[in-house]
């Protein structure tokens, strides 16, 4: 494929595209046309500013075909996952947003309702959509109102469990409602030609089903021969359909079967569409696609079809970011290194083995990990099988998908004190992919187990340190939680405070000075900001102590000891602030009868808009500016004595007293 200038500009007939309505009046050749220009449209905008590449280029001709036949928004599109949703942003008057594609003020990589009246769900969580699409066709049939509902659901989301309850609730409904399944990872081959054509029609005429059950009510009431006749008659009807397409599964739910059908050819995927849409029941079309189709580098990409890439080199398709460490790297390595010297290690991921890292210890002991799909909630109950059986498993997963097996962390997990180790990356404010993506309730959400602790690195030399720990822990789960992209440089202690009662491992003092009148507890990669806040708050005449408590949950001993020196206690954290750190060293220090006020700075309990990282940190307050300022205001008001500029010591006192703090001998 061949990008031409200007890049940025839509092609003739795309740049004519504002609804639905301008595609139903073309050709067969200008679609053909059309489709080439989505295609250049997509790699030339997503090279720019990254996002789901791959899923797109093979839905191009899928969403035309849906956009004939169906009248959006009166008929209702769900995507599941969003991201196979770009064209579908374009044909409806979407295009001008693609220079902005997951930017401040751009288009979100998602479904967005802000956006469109062609939009309907935003959360971009995998194996949802049927279940929307149930109530909804539920919802329209009480109403009495004629409407079409669709779901175009990834063959990947067909593994999460939720797609198979909707599945047995929509045939047990009956309702109208077309479920598009995207299949771009089966080697079905689509069906072609008269007889397998002859056969869908037949399949889906209401007459069919009448004449089938009118054979079975003769049959039935004839003695001796006539309900074995009728199931040796039913099960001829059921080889031949199965000769012709894999529709077997689907058809035992009591859901029509259509398929497969060429999901790169318009007018085959219109006609299967069409059908279903007259049926008046429930109906599967499966359509065979290919992830990346049209752009070489994407078809070539054996790793995951250029699947989500950040900006890139149109002609070659290779990254533009110049290589540096990842936090998901520093994991992967030490996971690799932990699981040489101990057999026992296994790896557990639900569909995401390269983006999680498990992929690297995947390659090496292949028959130590297992990706169970998109099926959080069975990851969590089948690492508890493992540990019952003397293994110690870490499960790894996006920090925003473990909110999905809470019940099974807290009862089948923790409630047995069960050795798992769950790594939760892109924990935090993540950026660009938006609110369904943030990791911000972990440590709230899960804070609340029994018997589970969190550990926040704050550099690679903590990860690496903190995981090591978290898979030595034998009495129950781990959670060890970090954000994305390049790992910070390393920010050794000052020095570290333990206790020997304490489990937590001790807490790292990362700043101190003479005078104590605020500790400031930074959460994780928090921990160089805080040193920062402690340099310009000194600047005011007032001594900052920073520390970096490591492991979170429960609060450490030490921690709570540490604030009773101070007169103000700060804690600053990328997570929301209802029942996170903050709240609970607060009730810590309630319960231990130490009356030290306590500030706590995070994320409010409320939708943040996609955007970088540093944008949304600033939006919130939370960079060394403002909490410094906000740290000089709160201890200001509890003295208004002078106070002399004090010295902040941020230096560790030797090499290897640090190395051996960080667990690296």
């Amino acid at each position: 494929m061949t990008v031409e200038e200007p890049e940025t500009s839509a092609g003739r007939l795309l740049g004519a595209v504002r609804g639905p309505q301008d595609v139903k009046r073309m050709s067969a050749e200008e679609l053909a046309l059309l489709a080439a220009e989505i295609r250049d449209f997509l790699v030339a905008k997503v090279s720019r500013t990254g996002g789901h590449l791959g899923p797109n280029l093979g839905v191009v001709e899928l969403t035309l075909a849906m956009h004939r036949v169906f009248d959006s928004p009166r008929d209702r599109f769900l995507f599941d996952t969003g991201h196979q949703a770009y064209v579908h942003k374009m044909l409806t008057g979407r295009q001008e947003g693609f220079d902005q594609l997951k930017q401040r003020g751009g288009l979100s990589g998602y479904p967005s309702r802000a956006e469109s009246e062609h939009d309907l769900v935003e959360n971009s969580h995998a194996s949802t959509a049927l279940s929307y699409a149930d109530g909804l066709a539920k919802a329209y049939a009480l109403r009495g109102e004629s409407r079409n509902v669709v779901a175009v659901v990834g063959d990947g989301a067909l593994t999460g469990g939720m797609c198979w309850e909707a599945l047995n609730n929509i045939a047990a409904a009956r309702n109208p409602l077309v479920i598009v399944v995207n299949d771009n990872g089966r080697s079905y081959a689509p069906t072609i030609g008269g007889l397998a054509d002859h056969l869908a029609t037949l399949r889906l005429n209401p007459g069919y089903e009448k004449v089938l059950d009118v054979v079975k009510e003769a049959l039935g009431s004839t003695p001796l021969v006539g309900k074995p006749m009728y199931e040796v008659l039913h099960a001829v009807k059921k080889g031949v359909k199965d000769a012709v397409a894999p529709q077997a599964m689907f058809e035992d739910l009591g859901i029509k079967y259509l398929g497969p059908v060429d999901g790169h050819d318009v007018a085959a995927m219109e006609s299967a569409l069409r059908r279903a849409k007259g049926f008046g029941g429930p109906v599967i079309v499966h359509a065979v696609t290919r992830k990346g189709l049209g752009y070489r580098p994407a078809e070539e990409d054996d790793a995951d079809c250029l699947h989500s890439p950040s900006a890139f080199d149109v002609e070659t398709g290779k990254l533009l970011a110049a290589p540096s460490v990842k936090w998901t790297q520093v994991f992967a390595d030490e996971l690799v290194a932990i699981a040489d010297e101990r057999p026992d290690v296994v790896g557990i991921t639900a569909a995401m083995a390269e983006p999680t890292g498990i992929a690297a210890l995947a390659r090496k002991y292949p028959n130590r990990v297992y990706d169970v799909g998109i099926a959080e909630q069975h990851a969590a109950t089948s690492a508890a099988g493992l540990a019952m059986g003397g293994l110690h498993p870490v499960v790894a997963v996006y920090a925003t998908f473990l909110n999905r097996a809470f019940d099974q962390v807290l009862l089948d997990v923790a409630m047995h004190k069960l050795p798992v180790t769950f790594v939760l990356d892109r924990a935090g404010i993540t950026g660009p992919d938006g609110p369904s993506h943030y990791g911000i309730w972990d440590m709230s959400v899960f804070g609340v187990v029994p018997g589970l602790r969190i550990a926040a690195p704050r550099d690679a030399a903590t990860l690496r340190a903190e995981l090591r720990e978290a898979v030595a822990v034998e009495d129950g789960p781990t959670i060890l939680r970090f954000p994305t992209g390049s790992v910070v440089a390393d920010l050794p202690a000052v020095r570290r405070i333990t206790a020997t009662d304490s489990v937590s491992g001790g807490v790292d003092v990362l700043a101190e000075s003479a005078r104590t009148d605020v500790l400031l507890v930074a959460v994780g990669a928090f921990g160089k900001l805080g040193v920062e806040v402690a340099a310009r708050v000194a600047e005011q005449g007032y001594g900052v102590t920073v520390v970096d408590p490591r492991w979170v949950r429960p609060v450490p001993p030490e921690l709570v000891t540490l604030a009773g020196s101070h007169r103000l206690v700060v804690t600053v954290e990328d997570g929301v602030r209802a029942g996170g750190v903050g709240d609970a060293l607060a009730k810590a220090l309630r319960d231990a009868d130490l009356r030290v006020p306590v500030r706590d700075l995070g994320v409010p309990p409320v939708w943040q808009p996609h955007g970088t990282r540093a944008q949304i940190l600033a939006d919130l307050g939370l960079t060394a500016q403002d909490v410094a300022r906000d740290v000089t205001g709160w201890v200001s008001q509890l003295d208004d004595e002078p106070i002399a500029p004090v010295q902040v010591t941020t230096t560790p006192h030797t090499a290897q007293t640090a190395k051996g703090r960080n667990g690296r001998a």
